[in-house]
Protein backbone atom coordinates (compact mmCIF):
# COMPACT_ATOMS: atom_id res chain seq x y z
CA UNK A 1 0.00 0.00 0.00
CA UNK A 2 1.48 3.08 -0.79
CA UNK A 3 1.21 6.77 0.75
CA UNK A 4 1.09 9.87 -1.00
CA UNK A 5 2.76 12.96 1.03
CA UNK A 6 0.18 15.83 2.09
CA UNK A 7 0.70 18.45 -0.47
CA UNK A 8 2.62 21.02 0.97
CA UNK A 9 1.35 23.84 2.35
CA UNK A 10 1.41 27.49 -0.47
CA UNK A 11 3.82 29.99 1.24
CA UNK A 12 3.59 33.06 0.42
CA UNK A 13 5.68 34.86 -2.62
CA UNK A 14 7.02 38.28 -1.29
CA UNK A 15 9.22 38.15 -4.48
CA UNK A 16 6.81 39.54 -6.84
CA UNK A 17 5.80 42.20 -4.59
CA UNK A 18 9.41 43.17 -4.07
CA UNK A 19 9.83 43.33 -7.70
CA UNK A 20 6.32 45.09 -8.23
CA UNK A 21 7.18 47.65 -5.23
CA UNK A 22 10.71 48.08 -6.79
CA UNK A 23 9.10 48.60 -10.27
CA UNK A 24 6.98 51.34 -8.70
CA UNK A 25 9.95 53.52 -7.07
CA UNK A 26 11.91 53.11 -10.17
CA UNK A 27 8.47 54.84 -12.21
CA UNK A 28 7.71 57.23 -9.26
CA UNK A 29 11.95 58.38 -9.55
CA UNK A 30 11.64 58.51 -13.21
CA UNK A 31 8.57 60.37 -12.95
CA UNK A 32 9.88 63.10 -10.52
CA UNK A 33 13.97 63.85 -11.73
CA UNK A 34 12.18 65.71 -14.74
CA UNK A 35 10.69 68.49 -11.46
CA UNK A 36 14.04 68.64 -10.15
CA UNK A 37 15.15 71.62 -12.40
CA UNK A 38 11.75 72.90 -11.76
CA UNK A 39 12.05 72.54 -8.12
CA UNK A 40 15.22 74.19 -7.95
CA UNK A 41 14.21 77.16 -10.29
CA UNK A 42 11.41 77.98 -7.82
CA UNK A 43 13.41 77.91 -4.59
CA UNK A 44 16.01 80.39 -6.45
CA UNK A 45 13.60 82.48 -8.17
CA UNK A 46 10.50 82.64 -5.82
CA UNK A 47 11.21 81.35 -2.30
CA UNK A 48 14.91 82.51 -1.91
CA UNK A 49 13.50 86.07 -2.73
CA UNK A 50 10.39 86.06 -0.81
CA UNK A 51 12.46 84.82 2.57
CA UNK A 52 15.24 87.50 1.72
CA UNK A 53 12.30 90.04 1.82
CA UNK A 54 10.87 89.02 5.22
CA UNK A 55 14.56 88.97 6.57
CA UNK A 56 14.92 92.71 5.14
CA UNK A 57 11.55 94.15 6.42
CA UNK A 58 13.25 93.55 9.96
CA UNK A 59 16.59 94.99 9.27
CA UNK A 60 17.61 98.76 8.50
CA UNK A 61 19.09 98.11 4.90
CA UNK A 62 19.92 100.67 2.81
CA UNK A 63 20.86 101.25 -0.37
CA UNK A 64 23.19 104.50 1.21
CA UNK A 65 24.56 105.45 4.54
CA UNK A 66 24.67 103.71 8.10
CA UNK A 67 22.32 100.82 6.63
CA UNK A 68 24.26 100.08 3.52
CA UNK A 69 27.37 99.57 5.52
CA UNK A 70 26.21 97.63 8.06
CA UNK A 71 22.88 95.97 8.16
CA UNK A 72 21.18 95.36 11.56
CA UNK A 73 18.18 94.02 12.86
CA UNK A 74 15.95 96.26 14.08
CA UNK A 75 12.57 93.83 14.85
CA UNK A 76 9.43 95.53 14.65
CA UNK A 77 10.40 99.12 13.95
CA UNK A 78 10.37 99.25 10.22
CA UNK A 79 6.28 98.58 10.88
CA UNK A 80 6.24 100.87 13.99
CA UNK A 81 7.48 103.76 11.56
CA UNK A 82 4.93 103.00 8.93
CA UNK A 83 2.04 102.59 11.23
CA UNK A 84 2.92 106.32 12.88
CA UNK A 85 3.76 107.60 9.46
CA UNK A 86 0.80 109.87 7.92
CA UNK A 87 1.74 109.29 4.14
CA UNK A 88 1.43 105.78 5.25
CA UNK A 89 -2.31 106.32 5.78
CA UNK A 90 -2.85 108.49 3.04
CA UNK A 91 -1.08 105.84 0.78
CA UNK A 92 -3.48 103.42 2.16
CA UNK A 93 -6.77 105.31 1.97
CA UNK A 94 -5.77 106.14 -1.74
CA UNK A 95 -4.80 102.62 -2.64
CA UNK A 96 -7.90 101.73 -1.07
CA UNK A 97 -10.18 104.39 -2.94
CA UNK A 98 -8.53 103.27 -6.22
CA UNK A 99 -9.15 99.81 -5.54
CA UNK A 100 -12.81 100.35 -5.03
CA UNK A 101 -13.50 102.79 -7.98
CA UNK A 102 -11.03 100.85 -10.60
CA UNK A 103 -11.69 96.55 -9.73
CA UNK A 104 -14.25 96.64 -7.31
CA UNK A 105 -16.97 98.81 -8.99
CA UNK A 106 -15.50 100.45 -12.72
CA UNK A 107 -14.35 97.11 -13.86
CA UNK A 108 -16.62 94.67 -12.67
CA UNK A 109 -19.60 96.54 -13.55
CA UNK A 110 -17.92 97.58 -16.72
CA UNK A 111 -17.17 93.97 -17.87
CA UNK A 112 -20.93 92.58 -16.65
CA UNK A 113 -22.51 95.12 -18.55
CA UNK A 114 -20.54 94.60 -22.24
CA UNK A 115 -20.72 90.73 -21.65
CA UNK A 116 -24.64 91.07 -21.60
CA UNK A 117 -24.71 93.13 -24.73
CA UNK A 118 -21.70 91.08 -26.54
CA UNK A 119 -24.29 88.41 -25.69
CA UNK A 120 -27.08 90.30 -27.74
CA UNK A 121 -24.90 92.03 -30.36
CA UNK A 122 -24.84 90.79 -33.69
CA UNK A 123 -21.23 88.81 -34.85
CA UNK A 124 -19.58 92.54 -36.38
CA UNK A 125 -20.11 94.64 -33.27
CA UNK A 126 -19.32 92.08 -30.70
CA UNK A 127 -15.80 91.13 -32.83
CA UNK A 128 -15.41 95.42 -33.53
CA UNK A 129 -16.18 95.89 -29.25
CA UNK A 130 -14.13 93.14 -28.18
CA UNK A 131 -11.03 93.87 -30.04
CA UNK A 132 -11.51 97.63 -28.92
CA UNK A 133 -11.75 96.49 -25.22
CA UNK A 134 -9.24 93.98 -25.51
CA UNK A 135 -6.74 96.21 -27.76
CA UNK A 136 -6.16 98.49 -24.20
CA UNK A 137 -6.29 95.80 -22.36
CA UNK A 138 -2.54 94.03 -23.75
CA UNK A 139 -1.28 97.61 -24.16
CA UNK A 140 2.07 97.42 -22.08
CA UNK A 141 1.22 99.41 -18.77
CA UNK A 142 3.75 102.79 -19.94
CA UNK A 143 2.04 102.76 -23.39
CA UNK A 144 -1.35 102.61 -21.70
CA UNK A 145 -0.53 105.01 -18.66
CA UNK A 146 1.28 107.50 -21.92
CA UNK A 147 -1.58 107.72 -23.29
CA UNK A 148 -3.76 108.60 -21.18
CA UNK A 149 -1.87 111.12 -19.58
CA UNK A 150 -2.32 112.63 -22.87
CA UNK A 151 -5.85 112.38 -22.84
CA UNK A 152 -6.51 113.69 -19.38
CA UNK A 153 -3.87 116.51 -19.70
CA UNK A 154 -4.74 119.96 -19.69
CA UNK A 155 -4.39 119.91 -23.71
CA UNK A 156 -5.40 116.75 -23.60
CA UNK A 157 -8.26 114.98 -25.29
CA UNK A 158 -10.78 115.61 -22.91
CA UNK A 159 -10.29 118.94 -22.95
CA UNK A 160 -10.55 119.27 -26.43
CA UNK A 161 -13.74 117.18 -26.65
CA UNK A 162 -15.39 119.70 -23.75
CA UNK A 163 -14.86 122.92 -25.24
CA UNK A 164 -16.24 121.65 -28.23
CA UNK A 165 -19.66 121.05 -27.27
CA UNK A 166 -19.64 124.50 -24.92
CA UNK A 167 -18.26 122.76 -21.22
CA UNK A 168 -15.36 124.38 -19.50
CA UNK A 169 -12.00 122.49 -19.82
CA UNK A 170 -10.77 119.89 -16.62
CA UNK A 171 -7.53 119.19 -15.69
CA UNK A 172 -8.16 116.24 -13.59
CA UNK A 173 -4.33 115.18 -13.57
CA UNK A 174 -4.59 117.75 -10.52
CA UNK A 175 -7.57 118.57 -9.49
CA UNK A 176 -8.77 115.20 -9.43
CA UNK A 177 -5.68 112.92 -9.91
CA UNK A 178 -6.64 109.60 -8.11
CA UNK A 179 -9.77 109.66 -9.95
CA UNK A 180 -8.45 109.86 -13.32
CA UNK A 181 -5.49 107.12 -12.68
CA UNK A 182 -8.83 104.89 -11.43
CA UNK A 183 -11.29 105.60 -14.92
CA UNK A 184 -7.46 104.99 -16.82
CA UNK A 185 -7.53 101.47 -15.17
CA UNK A 186 -10.96 100.54 -15.61
CA UNK A 187 -10.37 101.86 -19.55
CA UNK A 188 -7.16 98.99 -19.37
CA UNK A 189 -8.66 96.37 -17.16
CA UNK A 190 -12.00 95.93 -17.96
CA UNK A 191 -11.51 93.47 -20.94
CA UNK A 192 -10.47 90.47 -18.62
CA UNK A 193 -13.56 91.19 -16.43
CA UNK A 194 -15.54 91.24 -19.72
CA UNK A 195 -14.08 88.00 -20.70
CA UNK A 196 -14.64 86.00 -17.49
CA UNK A 197 -18.48 87.33 -17.74
CA UNK A 198 -18.58 85.96 -21.47
CA UNK A 199 -17.50 82.88 -20.62
CA UNK A 200 -20.07 82.23 -17.38
CA UNK A 201 -22.84 83.82 -19.17
CA UNK A 202 -22.25 81.18 -21.84
CA UNK A 203 -22.07 78.30 -19.64
CA UNK A 204 -25.83 79.51 -17.78
CA UNK A 205 -28.53 76.94 -19.45
CA UNK A 206 -31.32 78.53 -21.73
CA UNK A 207 -34.15 76.69 -20.31
CA UNK A 208 -33.17 78.38 -17.21
CA UNK A 209 -34.25 81.51 -18.23
CA UNK A 210 -37.23 80.12 -20.79
CA UNK A 211 -38.73 78.86 -17.14
CA UNK A 212 -38.35 82.38 -15.57
CA UNK A 213 -40.05 84.34 -18.56
CA UNK A 214 -42.48 81.52 -18.71
CA UNK A 215 -43.18 82.57 -14.37
CA UNK A 216 -43.80 86.37 -15.89
CA UNK A 217 -39.87 87.47 -14.80
CA UNK A 218 -38.75 90.15 -16.68
CA UNK A 219 -35.38 91.22 -18.02
CA UNK A 220 -34.16 92.73 -14.89
CA UNK A 221 -35.65 89.95 -12.80
CA UNK A 222 -34.19 87.51 -14.59
CA UNK A 223 -30.87 89.03 -14.24
CA UNK A 224 -31.29 89.61 -10.25
CA UNK A 225 -33.10 86.12 -9.66
CA UNK A 226 -31.43 83.93 -12.44
CA UNK A 227 -27.87 85.25 -13.56
CA UNK A 228 -26.52 86.63 -10.79
CA UNK A 229 -26.71 83.61 -8.57
CA UNK A 230 -25.97 81.38 -11.44
CA UNK A 231 -22.86 83.58 -11.83
CA UNK A 232 -21.64 83.63 -8.26
CA UNK A 233 -18.53 81.77 -8.08
CA UNK A 234 -17.11 83.78 -11.54
CA UNK A 235 -18.51 87.49 -9.70
CA UNK A 236 -15.96 86.53 -6.69
CA UNK A 237 -13.08 85.06 -8.48
CA UNK A 238 -13.20 88.18 -10.95
CA UNK A 239 -13.40 90.34 -8.31
CA UNK A 240 -10.16 88.52 -6.00
CA UNK A 241 -8.34 88.65 -9.26
CA UNK A 242 -9.28 92.13 -10.45
CA UNK A 243 -8.36 93.36 -6.80
CA UNK A 244 -5.18 92.35 -6.56
CA UNK A 245 -3.97 92.96 -9.87
CA UNK A 246 -5.20 96.41 -9.15
CA UNK A 247 -3.58 96.77 -5.55
CA UNK A 248 -0.32 96.42 -6.92
CA UNK A 249 -0.70 98.94 -10.01
CA UNK A 250 2.22 101.13 -10.30
CA UNK A 251 3.38 101.79 -14.05
CA UNK A 252 0.20 103.28 -15.13
CA UNK A 253 -0.16 105.79 -11.86
CA UNK A 254 3.40 106.53 -12.10
CA UNK A 255 3.69 107.66 -15.61
CA UNK A 256 0.26 109.80 -15.37
CA UNK A 257 1.04 111.31 -11.97
CA UNK A 258 4.44 110.24 -10.66
CA UNK A 259 1.80 109.82 -7.02
CA UNK A 260 1.57 113.73 -7.69
CA UNK A 261 0.19 116.35 -6.68
CA UNK A 262 0.81 116.81 -3.27
CA UNK A 263 0.73 113.15 -2.84
CA UNK A 264 -2.74 113.19 -3.87
CA UNK A 265 -2.15 109.89 -5.86
CA UNK A 266 0.45 108.40 -4.01
CA UNK A 267 -0.67 104.74 -3.56
CA UNK A 268 1.05 101.88 -1.50
CA UNK A 269 3.28 101.01 -4.38
CA UNK A 270 4.28 104.55 -5.11
CA UNK A 271 5.01 104.82 -1.35
CA UNK A 272 6.69 101.78 -1.32
CA UNK A 273 8.95 102.74 -4.47
CA UNK A 274 9.58 106.41 -3.13
CA UNK A 275 10.99 104.40 0.27
CA UNK A 276 13.19 101.89 -1.23
CA UNK A 277 14.84 103.81 -4.08
CA UNK A 278 14.10 107.66 -3.73
CA UNK A 279 15.09 107.73 -0.44
CA UNK A 280 17.29 104.48 -0.50
CA UNK A 281 15.61 102.57 3.01
CA UNK A 282 15.09 99.12 1.40
CA UNK A 283 14.41 97.66 4.96
CA UNK A 284 11.33 100.10 5.34
CA UNK A 285 10.30 99.88 1.68
CA UNK A 286 10.16 96.18 2.08
CA UNK A 287 8.28 96.52 5.24
CA UNK A 288 5.48 98.42 3.08
CA UNK A 289 5.53 95.43 0.67
CA UNK A 290 4.93 93.27 3.09
CA UNK A 291 1.66 95.50 4.62
CA UNK A 292 0.67 95.50 0.80
CA UNK A 293 0.68 91.93 0.90
CA UNK A 294 -1.18 91.13 4.08
CA UNK A 295 -3.71 93.91 2.70
CA UNK A 296 -4.15 91.47 -0.43
CA UNK A 297 -4.42 88.36 1.55
CA UNK A 298 -7.39 90.00 3.56
CA UNK A 299 -8.79 91.38 0.41
CA UNK A 300 -9.00 87.54 -1.03
CA UNK A 301 -10.29 85.98 2.41
CA UNK A 302 -13.21 88.34 1.65
CA UNK A 303 -13.79 87.41 -1.36
CA UNK A 304 -13.22 83.29 -0.75
CA UNK A 305 -16.25 83.47 2.05
CA UNK A 306 -18.59 84.44 -0.87
CA UNK A 307 -18.04 81.38 -3.12
CA UNK A 308 -20.48 78.66 -2.56
CA UNK A 309 -19.37 75.84 -0.56
CA UNK A 310 -19.28 73.32 -2.90
CA UNK A 311 -16.55 75.80 -4.71
CA UNK A 312 -14.23 75.87 -1.94
CA UNK A 313 -13.83 72.17 -1.86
Amino acid sequence: MTTTAPPAPAQDAPAPRRRHSKLGDRLTLSRALPMVPAAFLLVGFMLGPILYSLYLAFTDSAIRGDGAEDTSFVGFDNFIDAFTDADFWNSVALTLVFTVISAVIGQNVMGMMLALLMERANRVISFLVTSLVIAAWILPEVVAGYLLYTFFSGEGSLNTILTSIGLPAQDMLFTAPILAVSFANIWRGTAFSMLVYSAALSSVPGDVYESAALDGAGPVRRFRSVTLPLMRPAIATNLMLTTLQTLSVFGLIFIMTGGGPARQSQTLPLYMYEQAFSYGQLGYGTAVALLLLLIGAVASLVYLRLLPEEDKR
